[in-house]
């Protein structure tokens, strides 16, 4: 015969429950720290250098987006992609720029500067960091079955138009021998460097989960994976998540 609970008993069971099916809570956002550089640009490897600082600075999620508009001087960037172009010009776009250049490091959508010079890309950072979450928790997952599972929150709406939700594959560090260009004759290291890249969703202000089939998530890096979610496309970043490639 089966006993029946007494209140408290059955209060303590209802919270046990509750608490052991309670999803993990998703990770701070990080600041988001992109580099748009390229391997034919003799002032971007001590860029590159300080971005590889950055991979490895708590609350920081630092990319390098390898442009492909220096290939024409005889050097084509192995990871450089039009994408990582196209990215970079609306930027331009958003941010009112008469121009695009390398190294170029924007800070969490917002801010921008030379990524050569930390003195003036650290106090972007620093001050990025105090600011409180714009969006909603972002979290990311690995299923059984080798897929990758996106949970993002509920929150106020964006203004406008949904924020766009973004999926990016970056590499482990790659050493390249540059046989010809400026940097031609050296051997650079690069981090992070965005191999994969396309829109994932829309948000639009309630709680959401997408999920990236297995063997999509497999080929989108070497390295990790991350999920920003941003105003306006390319405004500021509002959330953002990273995890680890399976064995990376």
């Amino acid at each position: 015969m089966r006993q029946a609970l007494t209140p408290l008993a059955a209060v303590l069971a209802l919270v046990a429950s509750t608490a052991a099916a309670a999803p993990t809570p998703a990770a701070p956002s990080p600041v988001v720290v992109e580099l748009f550089t390229s391997q034919g640009c003799n002032s971007c490897p001590p860029a590159d250098a300080y971005l590889g600082e950055l991979t490895k600075r708590a609350g920081v999620l630092a990319l390098a987006f390898h442009v492909d508009y220096w290939n024409y001087i005889g050097w084509n960037d192995p990871f450089a992609k039009p994408w990582a172009t196209g990215r970079q010009r609306a930027y331009q776009e958003t941010m009112h720029q008469r121009y695009v250049y390398t190294p170029q490091m924007v800070v969490n959508g917002a801010a921008e500067g030379v990524g050569s010079e930390p003195g003036k890309i650290d106090p972007l950072i620093a001050a990025a960091a105090t600011k409180p979450p714009a969006g909603p928790s972002v979290a990311l997952h690995w299923l059984k079955d080798g897929a990758l599972a996106v949970d993002v929150g509920d929150g106020a709406s964006p203004q406008g138009q949904p924020a766009t939700l973004w999926l990016v594959g970056y590499d482990k560090p790659h050493v390249t021998a540059v046989l010809r260009g400026e940097n031609g004759g050296h051997s650079l290291t690069d981090y992070n460097a965005v191999r994969s890249y396309r829109r994932l969703g829309a948000w639009a202000g309630w709680s959401m989960e997408v999920v990236v089939p297995a063997e999509e998530a497999k080929a989108l890096s070497d390295g990790g994976v991350a999920v920003l979610l941003q105003d306006q496309g390319t405004g500021p970043i509002l959330s953002a998540a990273t995890i680890a490639q399976p064995g990376s």
